[in-house]
């Protein structure tokens, strides 16, 4: 935020909802800060499949899963040789059951950490900055009551944004759901954004309200084995971007339509302009 808080504008997406899950998973991972950006180019192309701009071919799509795992593989086998007080030598150097993690296995886990980690939240962020333009009266509810309101509002965030649009299980018995039978072994499509706006479930499914209570949405899974493992992450690194943009750039809009990402999977923006009054806004310590 402080490196764009004097332009008075940016893109919402690339300057301002991208960096702080981008900075966290490669800091977390130990990526160097000079590959973060082509970690955020690499990532857009293996969740971009669909949209011809980011993925333009499957050659496309398997160069960037190899070039993303081959710079998370190189960090792995630095701390096999070199280990520090860091989370990626902690796992390289653990032994379960008498077996370690390879460098390779730490790239596959990195690919996926860097898709879900970095990519959903920050879509949730870009959705949030949109809706909160179209609903000035939410925006002053949530800027009025910031540390009460910012809980419930970022769960109405993601019920409205549904970041990951479906997802594909298989049935592990037979069973009927709304009278279609479906045999064990069968591929059944869960369709999070159609359950997020379920009259069922949700008083008003189609409004806006960031003090919607209860919110049982199913932005981050369903609950069980597959529910988002960095569900706690995303909230607070939501929950940190408005609060910090409601500090210092109160009067944050957008000022151009979202440019949408080609996707059936994601529910993701590319490109937003947005505008503000500049102001002079202090680097966040992340350590602190």
């Amino acid at each position: 935020m402080a490196s764009i808080s004097e332009l008075g504008e940016c893109d919402a997406v690339e300057q301002l909802a991208a960096q702080l899950p981008l900075q966290i998973i490669c800091e977390m991972m130990g990526i160097p800060q000079e590959d973060w950006h082509r970690v955020f180019e690499l990532t857009n192309v293996i969740l971009g499949a669909g949209d011809p701009e980011f993925t333009p071919s499957m050659e496309a799509l398997m160069s960037a899963v190899m070039e993303l795992a081959m710079l998370a593989q190189r960090v792995g086998e630095d701390r096999l040789a070199n280990p520090t007080d860091d989370l990626v030598s902690a796992m390289m150097h653990a032994e379960v059951d008498g077996e370690h993690l390879q460098p390779m296995e730490m790239a596959s886990f990195f690919i996926l950490l860097s898709a879900a980690g970095n990519e959903t939240t920050r879509n949730a962020i870009s959705h949030g900055l949109h809706l909160l333009t179209q609903h000035e009266d939410q925006r002053q509810v949530w800027q009025t009551g910031l540390g009460e309101v910012t809980p419930t509002a970022i769960e109405e965030i993601v019920r409205w944004s549904t970041p990951v649009v479906h997802f594909r299980r298989t049935a592990t018995c037979d069973t009927q759901i709304s009278g279609v039978k479906i045999a064990k072994g069968e591929k059944v499509a869960l369709w999070y954004e159609s359950a997020n706006r379920d009259d069922r479930v949700f008083d008003k499914p189609f409004e806006f309200d960031v003090l919607r209570k209860p919110n049982e949405h199913v932005g981050f899974g369903a609950g069980g084995p597959h529910f988002c493992l960095g569900a706690n992450l995303a909230r607070r690194e939501i929950g940190v971007i408005f609060e910090e943009l409601f500090q210092w750039l109160p009067d944050i809009r957008i000022s151009s339509e979202p440019e949408y990402l080609q996707s059936a999977f994601i529910h993701g923006i590319k490109r937003m302009r947005c505008e503000f009054t500049p102001a002079e806004v202090p680097a966040l310590d992340l350590d602190d």
